[in-house]
């Protein structure tokens, strides 16, 4: 139906243009005759595509500025003005001509979506690969994926995959994944054919879902639109009483057209949604997946902003904070072990603990002779040697709980997290503290949401109240909502409505749906949420980055600007011309011109949302460079661990023991922490600058450096006056006041640098 409007608009701008020029050839011959029946032809059609326009928007109760494009047109041609008649048919051809270009321009990242939608797949049946209808595939079915074809069906591969997963993500670097890992419908195969087992159908899968919200996309029609209509019932009144005023008291006719002439057609509804339609292009383009319109005025309207917790604010995994470890046993034993032993477990907490062993680079062993009591705990052989991980009752069921265990149990609880207990050799060797860890880009985000205006941060969790409190000072949100059940969330969003101003609901989960829905603005973190939240939300995610809300923000603000500019402008200069025109100085065929531009100029205006900048600077760390640098920090964990320890272990170790151990973790200082920190100074912190830009924006991180360097000077100053027999009482506490003070500061300024390589990252 669109390809068949695009042609017949094309069409009447083709006859209508055709016949202008060649009727002002035979007027220019004498043949007026000729000519004014050819102008009279080339009307026509324009006129009858405009009644039709016209009538359809009555019958559907709307009135817009077409009514004052037929007027002047049936005015001109009863008053013999068959040039400007045709010039005005030329004037609407040519605007409905650009007006349609100019939505499918803005549309371009959306449409590209629906060609990406796989439309087979190759599932093996009877020993052999066979095609079969995407219909057919169903959850456990094992496919086949060739190079350059789409992912069929959400599911979990079985070997290595390279795949492009920007239709997905807006992400163009190419993705390695390895076997065992979730990948989508809709990526492209870059690599050699691989094989994966379907998690769900067709009907199911991402692409299907986002399918679905894109053709919801582009069929709403945009609030603001409808707004402009309204505009116009007060525009095409105000029009026909100034072309009425000006024939009655000039009594001239020619005066009334023109002022019609002039008013036709107004920029109210070519800029509007040109504009509306362009900013959901950028966003698309961006990652986010704005489902109409409607919802990218409210998004930047919004002014209340209420976050669900785990998954949205924190990345909804657990991982690795730290590992503790019993007298005489080494951190990384305790990881090798627990993760050796994991790989026989699909819990996600096994998952959580291999990954974290595979980044700092520790080699496991297969495990032997496993058995697994599900929610509990894994048990088995690993070197020969017997290992048990798992809840602390389960390990103490076969292993003599050690002394540390009640107060690393007590800081578990204080933190909210989780912890996974190891015994070797039926003793209880260390612990590993598990948690669901911030986003990297959360404070960011969170910062730059309040610079866009948003005034109140509202995060809801159903979490105990005390670790709601702590991850919320952290953030530094305005309120936080413990032990929140679907239905208390529900009513916050309903509260805050009738508070006023406009509210968005962030979240992931099917309890996040009701309140999405609710909201003036539901955004769901699609990449890895629920497909009911995904369904309910008016904007989805695509891509796990919760600053990209941000960039949608800023998108959405800047196109509603750019749209009332566009309707301000247009208006002024219409009713400037109308003006002259009254005044006999503009008669109906320069008039007509002069309205053609300013038609092109506010949709010109409008098209400025197709560049809008949604980020604050222009380049970015390649992803590489960005991970190389974060993994430079994960290979100081284990040094900050042992500080830590050696400060915990300071006052019951043997005087003439302190002296080595102070010495040892010196030494290792020099060798790790110093050359880490400048070489950042020094190599990578140059760069950055370039990238962030302004005079000196690496100051504060820099500044941080040459305390950290100072800090370990001094704890070398003192190490080398500790006597043989150990430090004195209070000498003892200022090195814990050192060790622990030097723990803190590296690990803050790590984090701070790992968010701003978070940031900077090109594919961000």
């Amino acid at each position: 139906m669109s390809r068949a409007l695009r042609s017949a608009d094309f069409a009447l701008l083709l006859v209508s243009a055709s016949c202008l020029v060649i009727a002002l050839s035979f007027a220019a011959l004498g043949r007026s005759a000729v000519a004014n029946a050819i102008w009279v032809a080339g009307t026509l059609p324009v006129l009858g595509m405009l009644a039709i326009s016209v009538i359809d928007a009555l019958r559907r109760h709307q009135a817009g500025v077409d009514v004052l494009a037929l007027v002047a047109s049936g005015c001109a041609l009863a008053l013999g003005e068959y040039l400007t008649a045709a010039v005005i048919a030329l004037m609407l051809a040519s605007g409905r001509a650009l007006e349609n270009y100019a939505q499918q321009r803005a549309r371009r990242e959306l449409t590209a979506l629906l060609k990406h939608a796989p439309r087979y797949a190759n599932r093996f049946e009877a020993n052999e690969w066979r095609r079969v209808a995407l219909d057919a595939v169903a959850a456990g079915d094992r496919l086949l994926v060739r190079g350059g074809e789409f992912v069929p069906v959400d599911g979990t591969l079985a070997g290595y995959a390279q795949l492009d997963e920007s239709s997905l993500t807006g992400e163009a670097a190419a993705q390695l994944r390895s076997p065992g890992e979730a990948v989508r419908s809709g990526a492209v195969s870059l690599g050699a054919a691989f094989e994966m087992v379907a998690a769900a159908s067709a009907g199911d899968s991402t692409f299907a879902g986002i399918v679905r919200m894109v053709r919801t996309a582009q069929q709403e029609r945009s609030p603001a639109a409808r707004l402009a209509d309204r505009y116009a019932l007060l525009f095409v009144p105000a029009a026909l009483l100034l072309a009425g005023a000006s024939w009655l008291i000039a009594g001239d006719v020619t005066r009334a057209l023109a002022v019609l002439v002039v008013a036709t057609p107004c920029p109210l509804i070519l800029a509007v949604p040109v504009a509306i339609a362009a900013g959901m292009s950028r966003c698309a383009k961006r990652g986010v997946l704005i489902k109409g319109g409607g919802a990218l005025e409210r998004l930047a309207q919004a002014t209340v902003l209420f976050f669900d917790k785990t998954g949205t604010l924190t990345g909804g995994n657990a991982r690795l904070v730290s590992v503790e470890s019993g007298p005489g046993i080494e951190p990384d034993t305790v990881l090798r072990f627990a993760a050796s032993i994991a790989q026989a477990s699909a819990h996600v907490i096994s998952e959580a603990v291999i990954a974290a062993a595979r980044e700092r680079g520790v080699t496991l062993s297969m495990p032997a002779q496993v058995a697994e009591q599900p929610g509990a705990g894994v048990s088995g052989k690993v070197d020969g040697r017997d290992v048990a991980i798992g809840s602390f009752a389960y390990v103490s069921s076969v292993a003599t709980p050690a002394p540390w265990s009640t107060a690393f149990l007590q800081r578990v609880a204080y933190e909210g997290a989780s912890a996974v207990f190891v015994a070797i050799d039926g003793s209880m060797a260390g612990a590993l503290l598990m948690a669901d860890q911030i986003r990297l880009e959360t404070p960011r985000a969170l910062r730059l949401l309040r610079h866009e205006g948003i005034r109140r941060l509202v995060m809801l969790t159903g979490d105990r109240r005390d670790v709601a409190q702590t991850v919320g000072s952290m953030l530094g949100v305005t309120e936080v909502r413990a032990e929140q059940t679907p239905s208390d969330k529900l009513a916050a969003i309903q509260a805050a409505r009738g508070e006023g101003g406009t509210v968005i609901m962030v979240g992931d989960g099917v309890n996040d749906a009701p309140a999405l829905a609710a909201a003036d603005v539901g955004v769901a973190m699609g990449a890895r949420g629920a497909a009911a939240s995904s369904e309910a939300a008016d904007v989805v995610l695509l891509v796990d980055r919760l600053d990209r809300l941000v960039e949608a923000l800023r998108v959405a603000r800047q196109t509603r600007r750019i749209a009332l500019q566009s309707v301000i402008a247009g208006m002024a200069m219409s009713f400037a011309a109308m003006a002259v025109a009254a005044a006999g100085y503009l008669p109906p065929l320069p008039g007509a011109l002069l309205q053609e531009l300013i038609d092109v100029a506010v949709i010109a205006n409008a098209l400025r949302a197709l560049r809008i900048r949604s980020r604050a600077h222009g380049g970015g760390l390649a992803r590489g460079d960005a991970d190389t640098l974060k993994a430079g920090h994960t290979e100081l964990g284990p040094l900050m661990e042992r500080i830590r320890r050696l400060a915990d272990e300071l006052p019951r170790m043997p005087g003439a023991s302190v002296a080595n151990a102070l010495a040892s973790v010196n030494a290792s200082l020099a060798k790790q922490l110093v050359p880490h920190e400048q070489h950042d100074d020094m190599d990578v912190y140059p760069g950055l600058a370039r990238l962030v830009g302004g005079e000196d924006p690496m100051g504060a991180l820099s500044g941080t450096h040459r305390e950290i360097f100072r800090m370990v000077r001094l704890l070398g100053q003192m190490t080398a006056s500790v006597p043989p027999e150990g430090p004195d009482p209070d000498s003892l506490r200022e090195f814990q006041r050192l060790l622990y003070g030097l723990d803190a500061i590296v690990r803050l300024h790590c984090a701070q640098e790992e968010e701003l390589y978070h940031a900077l990252r090109e594919d961000a």
